[in-house]
């Protein structure tokens, strides 16, 4: 949905997943569709669903596109089980029971796994999410709900949780335990083709891989915790690093590609800088369920430390038929400032950036961020500022382009002036605005739907209305002549007529009077 509609939930042109970027290759709710059409086709067959899609949509959800609360996707879809996260041990597993000749239904023990039955007491001590019913009826009991999911996404330490519908359950089992460096490299190193189908060829293949070509995964997990994030839901918070070996060898095999022309365009993963387990405590007992490793403080207990992603990016730059390391994931950089050794920022600037590094401190006003899940934007000017002291060491003309949301939970239209006042003083315009997009399985979606916190209880500002959103993007884009009207509305209805006029602090002139 979010490949086939924009923000505004208006039809996108192309599609850059499919055979020639053509748009319209596949059905909106891609899983439902094939699964039904195959339950058609083949009856008594089991069906297991899986992916980004299967996973985010694993219990009731909000969905942004018809504005009403869904239920579990493994019902709508008809399939008989769902594998939610990355899912490798889940597959064998599952495999492995079916080979047994154990049927479907009775596969229920698997972690990572979400399964459908008449019998509650199937669940081993569990954990009972309101029902789908209460959730589609009160947007409080909507937000209880999420808030016991958003606590057990940790294999460590998650309970199994059931939610009603009717007379049938959904049961969601643990997640499924971290890979280990040696499983994580043994899936990377398989014999893949590194491309698309042949029978694409004919269509110009497929336009997205472009992108990722000559990138390489050097971890999954992500302790950063941004709200709007739903990699929490999908791969956990416990980073999980593949060896230097392993993603040397695939660097390696990329070097051999005919098109390849000595750039790898990324090492990174989720966030690009983080190699490391949060802490040596989560390794035992899980990672918190109350208390994020980055904010709104940083965690007396988090090992911050660089010196194996350093080492690696070394390795790498050495490398035969290598011209150019770059890294274009996300760098967090608030980790980077925490680190005691510069050793990374100097590394990134001299060798890892092509002119800009792209990074994403999302908004200014600090009240907005911390809802994001993101550092104060004082910790992001610090970094700009040693990034930009060590490229002038260097004597690289080299600058940062940061990436801003707009109308995300919290953010009102005063916070929406105060980043244009931002972006006025960084003096150039961000090529690219991101208005927020509710998608299923992250903490900000269900700010937006139900107006709360769900971890705290209190109240949300939502920019829900079409005015409200269109101006709020119009203001971080401000020079731009078609954005005139709605910049002045926003600043007549916030009061800062200081920003209209000729002077250099403000943000567009007076409108012509007509005689």
């Amino acid at each position: 949905m979010v490949n086939h509609y924009t923000s505004m939930k208006k039809k996108r042109s192309t599609d850059v997943y499919s055979p020639g970027g053509i748009f319209g290759k596949r059905p909106d709710r891609a899983v439902i569709v094939y699964s039904n059409k195959i339950r058609e086709a083949y009856k008594d067959s089991p069906i297991i669903i899986g992916g980004i899609e299967a996973s985010l949509r694993r219990f009731s959800h909000y969905d942004y596109w018809s504005d009403k609360i869904r239920r579990s996707i493994l019902l709508d879809s008809s399939a008989d089980l769902l594998v939610y996260g990355m899912g490798e041990k889940q597959i064998i597993e599952i495999a492995e029971s079916l080979d047994s000749g154990l049927p479907i239904e009775e596969i229920t023990y698997i972690k990572g796994t979400v399964y459908k039955t008449k019998d509650k007491d199937r669940a081993f001590e569990p954990i009972f999410l309101p029902s789908y019913d209460e959730v589609v009826s009160s947007k409080l009991k909507y937000a209880e709900s999420f808030k016991i999911q958003h606590e057990n996404t940790d294999a460590i330490n998650a309970s199994v949780l059931v939610e009603q519908y009717d007379n049938i359950y959904v049961v969601q089992n643990s997640p499924a335990d971290t890979l280990s460096a040696l499983e994580l490299d043994d899936v990377y190193d398989m014999n893949y083709e590194m491309t698309y189908h042949p029978v694409y060829e004919k269509d110009g293949g497929v336009p997205a891989l472009e992108e990722v070509k000559f990138s390489v995964t050097s971890v999954r997990g992500c302790f950063g915790g941004c709200s709007f994030c739903a990699l929490n839901f999908h791969q956990g918070r416990t980073i999980q690093a593949r060896s230097h070996e392993s993603i040397i060898a695939e660097v390696e095999k990329m070097t051999k590609a005919k098109d390849f022309k000595g750039y790898i365009h990324d090492i990174g993963g989720p966030t690009a800088n983080f190699r490391e387990v949060s802490c040596e405590k989560q390794l035992k007992h899980g990672v918190c369920k109350n208390k994020q490793c980055l904010t709104p403080n940083k965690c007396g207990n988090l090992i911050v430390d660089h010196s194996d992603y350093v080492q690696l990016l070394r390795k790498l730059r050495k490398l035969p038929n290598i011209k150019k390391v770059f890294v274009r994931s996300g760098v967090r950089y608030d980790y980077a400032m925490y680190d005691k050794s510069d050793e990374f920022i100097k590394e990134l600037a001299k060798h890892h950036v092509s002119g800009q590094l792209r990074t994403a401190p999302e908004h200014v006003s600090n009240n907005v961020l911390e809802l994001m899940g993101k550092p104060s934007i004082e910790i992001y000017n610090k970094f700009v500022d040693k990034f930009n002291k060590e490229n002038k060491k260097l004597g690289l003309d080299q600058y940062i382009v940061p990436y801003f949301i707009s109308s995300h939970p919290g953010c009102t239209l005063n916070d929406a002036v105060k980043l244009a006042e931002y972006i006025r003083d960084m003096g150039h315009m961000p090529e690219q605005v991101q208005d927020f997009y509710p998608t299923p399985g992250t903490l900000s979606t269900c700010m937006y739907y139900t107006e709360t916190n769900p971890l705290t209880g209190k109240p949300v500002y939502v920019p829900k209305s079409v005015e409200d959103k269109r101006m709020q993007r119009a203001l971080m884009q401000y020079k731009k002549r078609e954005n005139y009207s709605l910049v002045l509305k926003a600043l007549q209805k916030t009061n800062r007529h200081d920003l209209i006029g000729f002077g250099e602090k403000c943000l567009i002139k007076p409108p012509i009077k007509n005689n």
